[in-house]
């Protein structure tokens, strides 16, 4: 009996695609804002890096190991997921609260739910959100050039404007992984160049945040205060390599599309109406667990189905 095949039900669908040449192009991917980031803040903003990932890396294969469940380390996961809380850090935090991150990330919000594809909501942004209702001081003070003070977009909140060009090629304050707009644009194009990641999602999130922030910003109706809002924060960064992350976003195309739609005006409140001036990871988070309602509100009907309240009516 163990040598029969087991032969599931039609349809079938083949793909070349495996788990680990997805993670190894998003990594492709955030490779210029790494470097940037790298480069914009020193050798500190590295070795957080480095420190992020290792524990990451090292969390998953000492939980599974106790656990005695399969090593996934080698599909790179684990690698993304320190990446990305590396880039949401700023480079002068604590080591040690780096490291508590990258531990928080995979086993609080990875492992303890299954491991990969399991996790209910973003693991980077949810050791994010963490580190920051821990330690805000450490998460929300930011020192560029040797001169501690606000980011641009507090700047922008408090006085309108900010130097555009700055924003855009990155050379100012902020986390590691935010700061430059072409950076993280070039990595975005890269993952929809290797259909990586659909369009649908980071299209409406921008799209939407564009017309709540025409509407309602402090600025209204003005191109440039909005390029500066675009550039601003981590929505680049959240736009195409977080809201997009295959296990927390809907998989049906119309639920793709009402995601992005909700992450837009999330973010537009968080910014606009909110204490402070960010508000996109705790905006993906929030829209993190609302997506089993979506994908049940949007996934298609089966060919002939008849609801019981139409069969009900016909009888």
């Amino acid at each position: 009996m163990s040598d029969l095949l087991n032969v599931s039900s039609n349809p079938h669908v083949r793909d070349k695609n495996s788990t680990s040449s997805i993670m190894l192009d998003v990594i492709i991917a955030l490779l210029p804002t790494t470097i940037f980031g790298i480069y914009n803040f020193g050798y500190r903003a590295f070795i957080v890096i480095m420190l992020t990932i290792i524990s990451c890396v090292l969390s998953e294969f000492l939980y599974q190991k106790c656990m005695k469940t399969d090593i996934t380390i080698k599909d790179f996961s684990a690698v993304v997921t320190g990446l990305l809380l590396a880039l949401n850090l700023p480079y002068d935090i604590p080591y040690w609260m780096a490291i508590i991150g990258g531990i928080f990330a995979i086993i609080i919000v990875k492992q303890l739910f299954g491991g990969i594809g399991q996790n209910f909501m973003n693991p980077a942004l949810a050791a994010r959100c963490f580190l920051l209702l821990s330690f805000g001081t450490n998460m929300t003070v930011f020192t560029y050039d040797s001169i501690t003070g606000a980011t641009p977009l507090k700047v922008i909140r408090d006085t309108g404007s900010f130097d555009l060009y700055k924003m855009f090629i990155g050379t100012t304050a902020g986390t590691i992984g935010e700061t430059s707009a072409i950076a993280i644009l070039i990595g975005g194009i890269y993952l929809l160049a290797k259909r990586v990641i659909d369009i649908r999602i980071p299209f409406a999130y921008l799209a939407v945040f564009s017309l709540f922030i025409l509407f309602f910003g402090n600025e209204k109706f003005d191109i440039y205060y909005l390029a500066l809002q675009l550039c601003g924060g981590g929505i680049m960064l959240g736009a195409f390599f977080m809201a997009t992350d295959y296990v927390t976003s809907p998989i049906t195309s119309r639920g793709r599309w009402i995601f992005g739609a909700l992450l837009g005006i999330l973010t537009g409140i968080f910014r606009v109406f909110g204490p402070n001036a960010e508000g996109v990871s705790f905006a993906i988070i929030f829209c993190n667990l609302l997506v089993p309602l979506i994908e049940k509100i949007t996934i298609p009907k089966p060919f002939g189905y008849v609801s019981k309240k139409k069969e009900a009516k016909n009888e």
